[in-house]
């Protein structure tokens, strides 16, 4: 196999298998509402192979950040229209990551009166909320049937994604919000079907999955994980019991055929990243790069040696709007500028030049 090579992953046709990350830019208001400068930004990276959104909130108490667009009302909705049809008009593909941040926000940033998760854990530290640094409160543990609210939210605002024109959408279960929430055994102490177990844990992104996949098609359907990654509280320290819930989890996920399952780990060649892809059975997308960038080598290596069937690219995908054509032609990249990342405006978001750029 080939970086740049075709590859379907479900109902999802792409030029190429180089796949821009989701990546948290903030830059869409007090209204959650993406603009003209969002539908640049993904515009410009239109020749990647697969645009996976920002983390989007699917309901109020979902917002984790300040700037963070959402899916939920319908001036969000039309937001993400011209975001769609910006990308395709320049000839790419676009899912959106669909995100519950789960306990990982506050009262401030979301405008309501608590925030959830599995059980009352707090996170240790601070988030950044409109008026300045607060200390993450203690969630209120979702009862069983406020979860089950949980998935129709998850379901309705993929059936807007899609209805906005995006190819699909990205259920993110990973990097220690909600749904890695109750992966996590630090952070899910529940007693009823969704606490205890592995096979409990993991139920409740099964649910999540097989109820999106059947409103808007499995092939149009991902899966974001991050097993080990023990970031936000999320721990995971138990090597044994990592591989029991991750498997329980892409077990119940196999049957539905979706487009691809997608893992954020150090190590995507070792044990248990394939392992489960074995058990998954499909099209398996890494992300190695967290604590590390992403190189061009490291990408082309990864597919060409079967590691994985595209690569998920961060940081050099911000900085460098045709990082397709630089990679495939070993040409210079612009460096990305960490101070850029979260902020507000086009500095550091659409102001990255490409090679063809006047000096």
């Amino acid at each position: 196999m080939d970086l740049f090579s075709p590859v379907a992953l479900g109902d999802l046709q792409l030029s190429n298998r180089l796949v821009m990350a989701p990546l948290t830019r903030m830059r869409s208001g007090s209204e959650g509402v993406p603009g003209p400068l969002v539908a640049e930004h993904y515009a410009q990276r239109a020749s990647l192979g697969l645009i996976v959104t920002e983390g989007t909130y699917l309901n109020g108490e979902s917002q984790g950040f300040v700037g963070q667009p959402g899916i939920v009302t319908d001036a969000q909705q039309e937001g993400w229209r011209a975001v769609a049809e910006a990308v395709h008009a320049g000839g790419g593909k676009i899912v959106m990551q669909v995100m519950h941040a789960g306990r990982v926000t506050h009262p401030e940033t979301t405008g309501g009166d608590r925030v959830v998760g599995p059980s009352a854990i707090a996170i240790q530290g601070e988030t950044h909320t409109p008026t300045g640094k607060q200390p993450y409160p203690v969630p209120h543990a979702l009862t069983t049937e406020e979860v089950a609210g949980v998935v129709t939210d998850f379901v309705a605002a993929s059936r807007r994604a899609v209805d906005a024109g995006l190819d699909g959408v990205e259920i993110h279960s990973a990097n220690g919000y909600l749904l890695h929430e109750f992966l996590a055994p630090s952070s899910n102490h529940r007693d009823d079907q969704y606490g205890g177990s592995p096979e409990n844990r993991a139920r409740l992104v099964v649910e999540i999955a097989t109820a999106v996949a059947a409103e808007v098609g499995a092939g149009r359907v991902g899966v974001r994980i991050s097993p080990e990654h023990n970031i936000q509280d999320a721990l995971e320290t138990d090597p044994a019991d990592v591989e029991a819930t991750y498997s329980a989890l892409v077990e119940g996920l196999r049957p539905l055929g979706l487009a691809y399952l997608s893992v954020l780990h150090a190590d995507p060649s070792g044990g248990l990243v394939q392992g489960l892809r074995k058990r998954f059975e499909g099209h398996l997308m890494v992300n190695s790069g967290f604590g590390v960038v992403t190189s061009r080598q490291d990408a082309l290596d990864l597919v060409a040696e079967g590691t994985a069937d595209s690569v998920a690219v961060g940081r050099m995908a911000i900085a460098n709007p045709d990082l397709v054509r630089r990679w495939q032609e070993d040409l210079p990249e612009n460096e990305p500028n960490p101070a850029t990342f979260y902020a507000d405006g086009a500095e550091g978001y659409t102001d990255y030049p490409f090679v063809d750029a006047p000096a």
